[in-house]
């Protein structure tokens, strides 16, 4: 019973300086949603949550800043009514949700006013008619909607596009498939996989000038009209304030210039070499990767803490600590990382009411994620040990821990070794998830890239390369620190 206590308190220690080192991480990503809905807009900050790539309305440039026709006229807007705006660029579906959440303060995403969505938000006055082309691969011999008859089409998930296609597809014939993301559509019609992909016709127009290799083969159809929006009953100053700086800029005629430098503009990384374009785009991947490195140290140190605790929780012997240790990995284990992404971010503050950073939500998820499976490698490698060992040493005057220390877990630590460096090469590619929830990392900076040129396949190449020499270089480190420790 002596050797139980002392084993159950220091074990507890552990356990609660460890949730008090992730507490602390997690504390200064938080910050309380605003409570303040006063009348006046003047001199305050608010979160606006966007797309990722819906150029021309917003899009990264060269430079990785986030421009486009919602943009410029945000700033705009702003700059005029005397607040200012905090531009979270989320993808389309995580922005609806981060202002459902109050992670965010409004969304401005080319977002189609209608009636379902007017009655989770509150709508601006209109800022710009849309409608809906249908567009299909150059060489193509598709001339209108009867070519389409037995076919697959694409259109964006939450957009008009994607709304009007299904509204016609029994009538033609044709099947529709819901895609996130626009540069994601036009590769499917480019590959063959989609006969047709029906968009908004100014990013269409866009797409096509950037030379996206599609051609728009029918007519406009009219369209909804876009909105900024809030969530239904909260910020209606800010919406108010959006509606006297939208008349303002229509008034002075600097909305219509506005509108004309995105939707004339043209943009030369569309005929750039590779090399060119590596060059160009080379500073927003490094910035990715930086990202990404960051997150992966920050997430395998907290989930190296948890592997070592839990994985002693589950081979210490005592009940209470073993059903805790697996619960714990179960749940982990047992759900998708995405899923577990979207609850801390999304989910988590809808319940709380208190918002989460997009690094802390996602060193967070890393970090208990690779923590369930760093558990079992520990359990693992500890329970591979032979049994002898620990009889052998107790038979010596060893105590418990004293045996685990000086005997079991050295040959425990070269026996799980190979899969702990496994694990750091997962954890460093599960980065490229946390793209969904707007993590910066390389992936994300990718699809930034390609939302301007439209150059997937010339973009996705240097990502993988990148990938690929990050993740050799971490391994061959690994391994040779394995040799030496381990020798």
């Amino acid at each position: 019973m002596i050797h139980v206590s002392q084993r159950v308190r220091r074990l507890m220690s552990v356990i609660v300086a460890a949730f008090v080192g992730l507490v602390t991480l997690v504390g200064p990503g938080m910050a309380q949603a605003h409570a303040d809905d006063s009348s006046s807009v003047k001199g305050r900050t608010f979160i606006i949550a966007t797309d990722t790539t819906f150029a021309p309305f917003e899009y990264r440039d060269a430079s990785g800043e986030m421009v486009g026709i919602d943009m410029d006229l945000i700033h705009e807007i702003a700059t005029r009514e005397g607040f200012k705006v905090d531009i979270k660029a989320i993808g389309f579906d995580a922005a609806l949700q981060a202002v459902q959440a109050k992670q965010a303060d409004a969304v401005l995403s080319g977002m189609t006013i209608t009636d379902e969505r007017k009655k989770i938000f509150d709508f601006s006055d209109p800022y710009f008619q849309s409608g809906v082309q249908m567009a299909v691969k150059k060489d193509s011999d598709i001339s209108g909607y009867e070519g389409l008859k037995g076919k697959t089409v694409v259109g964006k998930t939450g957009a008009e596009g994607l709304a009007y296609a299904k509204s016609i597809s029994k009538k033609y014939g044709f099947t529709v498939k819901a895609l996130d993301k626009a540069d994601t559509m036009y590769s499917e019609v480019q590959t063959g996989n989609a006969a047709a992909v029906f968009d908004d016709y100014p990013v269409l127009a866009y797409g096509i000038a950037q030379g996206n290799g599609l051609k728009t083969v029918t007519p406009k159809v009219a369209g909804g009209s876009y909105g900024f929006a809030v969530l239904k009953g909260n910020n209606a100053a800010l919406k108010d304030a959006f509606n006297k700086g939208l008349a303002d800029v229509k008034a002075d005629g600097t909305y219509d210039k506005i509108v004309d430098k995105y939707l004339k503009a043209s943009d030369s990384e569309a005929d750039q070499s590779f090399w060119q374009l590596f060059v160009s785009s080379f500073p927003a991947l490094m910035k990715g990767l930086g990202m990404t490195l960051a997150a992966t140290a920050l997430s395998l140190l907290f989930a190296s803490i948890l592997g070592v605790i839990f994985g002693f929780c589950k081979v210490s012997g005592i009940g209470i600590l073993k059903a805790i240790a697996t619960i714990y990995v179960d749940i982990f284990r047992g759900t998708p990382l995405l899923v577990q992404a979207f609850f801390f971010y999304f989910g988590l503050p809808t319940v709380t009411g208190i918002k989460i950073g997009v690094l802390t939500a996602g060193v967070l998820t890393l970090s208990l994620n690779a923590g369930a499976y760093m558990t079992e490698i520990v359990r693992g490698g500890i329970q591979s040990v032979d049994p002898g060992q620990m009889e052998a040493s107790r038979s010596l005057g060893l105590n418990w821990m004293q045996s685990m220390r000086k005997v079991i877990v050295p040959q425990a630590v070269k026996i799980s070794t190979p899969a702990v460096i496994n694990q750091f090469v997962i954890s460093l590619k599960d980065t490229s998830l946390l793209a969904v929830i707007g993590f910066a990392e390389l992936t994300y900076q990718g699809q930034q890239i390609i939302a301007r040129n439209f150059r997937s396949f010339d973009i996705w190449l240097m990502v993988g390369i990148i990938y690929f020499i990050v993740i050799f270089a971490l391994t061959k480190l690994s391994n040779f620190v394995d040799r030496k420790v381990n020798k």
